[in-house]
């Protein structure tokens, strides 16, 4: 009889938690997914990263906003946009990306249990099954904790899901407002601040801090508050949220939000995006011997092990970068790590993407990251304005920039914003992860017209530079 019931209990469906059971699945282990959700995929398929990528999609075709530049600033394919056209894309999308998680985790020889679970010690979980009346208890030799994030409650706001709303309350709003304050300059705030900016939307976007995704490119996030500003986008940064109420304006209820600096602003709406907290409360970490951070997170080493060396942790419950492809990553190789099997990882080269309106990525270290090593790098620029491909789109505003060593002309990082840049990034990855030059861009021919001969414009701007 074996020791244990299973060779390995994930906790949670999302990227991290599939993709940690598969792993083990196909070296032939014994493998269950516990999730508390009656639907598969956690808050990346069914409220976060799938829906919201989705609605950006449908804001781009219905609003026209690719081919303004074309067509004029007035060009729209819809007049009139409401939540339930972009709810008409979204929910065909979900069912298809629930479906295909479920699929490959039944041919895998997963089991799959609908269950909230919590620590009963080390190795062993209470498995609480929906009816509420029945628990299961069943033992592991390992554990993957990868059961996400929930929305930071901020006591402030009098948030009811329609006048004030967060992220996962997106897909409930009744109807478009007309102005909109976004609490919260992250990924999540930025990305929805656009979209609803590009649907006509009057947006006031707030945040503590003195500048927007504080880990992104300088020079990027400077051409992505011009963009937000074209688009309307009021900033309001370095300003602190004292107090919200919702009030009767004209007969209407609207929110005012009052700022420590006495400013006012009063919206139709408002888009809470303050942060998340790693959903860990219900786990009963301590009966495991793990004790997680204020925030709900549990820290982990290098290979993803909490303290607690048979238990790891993966995705958005152990912090930044919170993204679906690195949480995606970081759960195959947990599972890899626990049962022996050598992979090479390196985080250093994980690309990131941000689906504002316009999109930005980037791989590799920025311009604030090398100056602080002190290392001597040149720069190399193209924008899409100069490329066939940008004007045939319609992109006039998008820009690629490579980071390259003055003297070894080594690649250091590819900073990119502008229609594709998700995509686009992927081919300075590749010359990174193989250490190769900035001369690789100059030496290799592209497909005409195509945004990727950016990187061959930016080689060639960066190498002049040195002479």
């Amino acid at each position: 009889m074996a020791e244990f019931d299973y060779d390995l209990v994930v906790l949670g469906s999302g990227p991290a938690g599939h993709h940690a059971a598969i792993q083990a699945a196909k070296l032939r282990k014994r493998v269950m997914v516990a999730e508390r959700r009656a639907i598969l995929g956690g808050i990346c398929v069914n409220l976060g990263t799938i829906p919201s990528k989705t609605i950006r999609e449908s804001v781009l075709y219905l609003s026209g906003y690719r081919e303004r530049r074309i067509y004029g600033e007035s060009y729209q394919l819809k007049e009139h946009i409401t939540l339930d056209d972009l709810r008409a894309r979204v929910e065909p999308v979900v069912r298809h990306e629930v479906d295909v998680s479920r699929h490959q985790l039944i041919r895998n020889g997963v089991e799959i249990v609908n269950a909230e679970a919590s620590f009963t010690g080390p190795h062993t979980l209470r498995l609480a099954l929906p009816d509420e009346s029945r628990q299961r208890t069943v033992s592991a030799r390992y554990i993957v904790i990868a059961v996400g994030t929930a929305v930071t409650r901020d006591p402030q706001m009098p948030r009811d899901g329609h006048l004030v709303f967060s992220s996962d309350d997106v897909m409930q709003l009744d109807e478009l407002p007309h102005t909109l304050a976004v609490i919260g300059g992250g990924v999540i705030g930025c990305e929805y601040a656009s979209m609803f900016a590009a649907l006509g939307v009057r947006v006031t976007l707030i945040d503590m801090r003195p500048r927007l995704l504080p880990f992104v490119d300088a020079e990027v996030v400077r051409a992505l508050g011009y963009h937000l500003g074209e688009n309307r986008v009021t900033l309001r940064l370095g300003e602190k949220v004292a107090a919200a109420e919702i009030i009767e304006d004209h007969g209407l209820r609207r929110v005012r939000i009052s700022l420590a600096s006495g400013k006012q602003i009063v919206a139709d709406k408002v888009l809470s995006a303050v942060g998340r907290m790693g959903a860990s409360a219900s786990l009963n970490l301590t009966a495991a011997g793990i004790e997680p951070d204020p925030r709900g997170r549990i820290p982990v080493n290098s290979a993803y092990r909490t303290i607690v060396p048979h238990i790891y942790a993966a995705g958005d419950i152990i912090g930044f970068p919170s993204l679906a492809s690195t949480s995606a990553e970081q759960g195959r190789l947990a599972a890899c790590d626990a049962f022996g099997v050598t992979a090479r990882w390196s985080p250093e080269l994980f690309p990131y993407g941000i689906y504002t309106i316009p999109e930005i990525s980037f791989v590799g270290r920025n311009e604030e990251e090398l100056t602080a090593e002190k290392v001597p790098y040149e720069i190399g620029k193209a924008q899409y304005r100069e490329i066939a491909r940008g004007n045939i789109i319609g992109d006039s505003i998008g820009m690629l920039k490579l980071l390259f060593d003055r003297a070894t002309r080594d690649l250091l990082g590819v900073h990119i914003i502008g229609e594709g840049a998700v995509e686009l990034v992927h081919i300075g990855q590749a010359v990174l992860a193989h250490k190769g030059k900035v001369d690789y861009f100059i030496e290799t021919v592209f497909n005409y017209p195509t945004l990727a001969e950016c990187y061959k414009n930016a080689a060639f701007d960066g190498i002049n530079r040195l002479q």
